[in-house]
């Protein structure tokens, strides 16, 4: 492991405080009985304090010093006195372990006293310190200067998502966005156990990936011998507890899909799905337009949230549209009763890409998607889909080509997703029937048949409502984050680059070359200096670790930096 200057100096801290017989990782409770919020909120001149946190700060004045401490609550100033903290004449624990042993990022705790300082400001006067983690990275802490302009930001998100650990430490604004998120599912929860509806718990690993349309993650159960797959959507499950006997269940699930990831989807996902008995699709629309105005007013304080450019009024009532109508307005086509060569044509005239695998549901899903969706930005239903679009959904009650299921569109997004449940058990098998069809044309989105749900169906469901709403999204909304990956504390990356260990030689030919970007071989071989052995031997190596490439010209040999 190639460390830089600042690590080994941290290292030899680390063994200078063993060898002084400081633990620099001690295991002993650290009895914490105050936080830098309570301080303030309770600040009493000369009370007694014990509080613990990170060293993000320090100005060292010879016999004096102030510092910040940053715990779980935010900030507060504390005061080193070498006279207060060593009243004899051993003065080892200010003037070596304070001032030379620790570093900005370590892990103490204080036994202090509260004070005003002369410009007001609340401090903790340190009697005693202990060291409970020695920290051996430096911090990638932000520099602002006189005027407040701000350098050396830690804001690549490619770094701060991988080590989000570093990203709540040095921009305390991100662990806010974790807090609402906390506050929004504590919302949700709230409304609906006041309803009585039971939280409930199935299974992540299952034998038949059921509940929606999306190609999955599969393993391999080896006491078993069976393939299982991670869930796609856990509809199937709580349908079958409904089966059962509850009136109302829901599950904030992880799913799984193997699909694509970009700013709106990450491969493992939260959603909530609720399963109600005796209720439909407009029942379910009231709830959800008062859910939310909940959500939101919990969450931010207003029923009104300020999205990108746009205020979203979370406020119910909200419009409720057909997705033909949606098409018709938005392309100017009726396609309410057009069979699928029609509706390739068309999406072909809308220079929308299909392909042959491509049945009825999915070509109006993409025409919707490419051509309407966008145009959505206040709470808007989308409401009775075609039959062909939605294998789980009742069939509507005034028309047999279209279903009782709607999406919630936010922000020219689909939030949630609901349906007045499909719970005739013959229906249901023909529509799976139809959805394997599509499996064996190529769609490897198709629903699988899940025999256990059909049986299940066939002693007996109740009328039955169902939503699924994404929580990721939500929080998007309710944050003003456009990207998923800001809402995760831990998103899906792609794997980290091993840190390559150069030659001196290596580093000496990419020094002279990254600043150029590229340079004929000669020039670059002539400024390096190298003899031809060390010279090849230095050329291979970065081209072997992808750094540098060789191309021909028409009148040389040309060195680019890939790296």
């Amino acid at each position: 492991m190639q460390l830089s200057e600042q690590e080994i100096v941290r290292r030899e801290k680390l063994t200078k405080l063993r060898e002084m017989g400081i633990n620099p990782y001690p295991a002993a409770l650290y009895p914490v009985d105050a936080t830098s919020k309570s301080i303030k909120n309770d600040f009493e001149e000369g009370k007694k304090v014990v509080i613990s946190g990170r060293l993000m700060s320090r100005r060292i004045q010879g016999k004096a010093s102030f510092a910040e401490l940053q715990d779980s609550e935010g900030r507060i100033q504390v005061y080193f006195n070498r006279d207060e903290i060593c009243p004899g004449d051993d003065k080892t624990l200010y003037n070596d372990v304070y001032k030379k042993l620790l570093d900005i990022g370590d892990i103490i705790g204080i036994e202090g006293e509260l004070f005003t300082t002369q410009v007001g400001e609340k401090t903790v006067m340190v009697k005693n310190f202990k060291l409970l983690s020695k920290s051996l990275r430096p911090l990638p802490l932000p520099k602002v200067d006189d005027e407040g302009k701000v350098y050396d930001a830690f804001n690549d998100p490619e770094l701060r998502y991988r080590q989000r650990y570093v990203d709540l430490v040095v921009n305390p604004h991100v662990k806010d966005t974790f807090i609402k998120r906390t506050k929004i599912t504590n919302s949700i929860r709230e409304f609906y156990n006041q309803k009585g509806y039971l939280e409930v718990e199935t299974p992540i690993l299952q034998p038949i990936p059921g509940g929606a349309a999306a190609r999955p993650f599969l393993t391999h159960h080896n006491a078993l011998n069976i393939p299982l797959y991670l869930r796609i959507a856990n509809e199937l499950y709580l349908k079958r507890l409904i089966v059962g006997g509850f009136d109302g269940v829901y599950e904030f699930s992880k799913d799984f899909r193997n699909e694509g990831m970009d700013r709106t989807h990450n491969p493992e996902f939260t959603v909530m799905e609720l399963y109600v008995a005796y209720k439909d699709y407009n029942w379910m629309m009231d709830t959800t337009e008062k859910l939310l105005e909940k959500v939101a007013i919990d969450a931010t304080g207003s029923s009104k949230v300020k999205v990108g450019d746009h205020e979203i009024e979370f406020k119910a009532p909200y419009p409720r549209v057909p997705i033909l109508e949606a098409i018709k307005i938005h392309t100017g086509y009726d396609v309410a009763e057009m069979e699928e060569d029609e509706l390739r044509e068309v999406a072909k005239k809308l220079d929308i890409e299909v392909d042959e695998t491509m049945g009825v549901g999915k070509l109006i899903d993409e025409i919707f998607g490419e051509k309407c969706e966008h145009h959505y930005i206040q709470p808007t239903f989308i409401i009775d889909y075609p039959k062909e679009m939605s294998p789980l959904t009742k069939e509507h009650r005034t028309n047999p080509r279209l279903t009782e299921r709607f999406e919630l569109m936010v922000n020219g997004k689909e939030l949630a997703n609901a349906y007045s449940e499909l719970n005739d058990p013959i229906d249901q098998r023909e529509r799976f029937e139809d959805q394997l069809k599509l499996s064996e044309k190529g769609d490897d989105e198709a629903m699988f048949i899940d025999q256990d749900f059909l049986r299940a169906l066939e002693y007996g469901m109740p009328p039955t409502s169902g939503i699924g709403i994404g929580i990721d999204r939500l929080v998007m909304l309710m944050t003003n984050n456009s990207s998923i990956q800001e809402v995760l504390f831990f998103p899906q990356m792609r794997p980290e680059k091993k840190q390559v260990e150069l030659t001196e030689e290596e580093k000496s030919i990419l020094d002279i070359l990254k600043p150029q970007g590229e340079m004929h071989l000669a020039d670059l071989k002539e400024k390096a200096g190298l003899s031809n052995k060390k010279w090849d031997k230095s050329t291979k190596g970065l081209t072997k670790h992808g750094l540098i490439k060789v191309e021909k010209t028409e009148d040389a040999l040309l060195v680019k930096y890939t790296g």
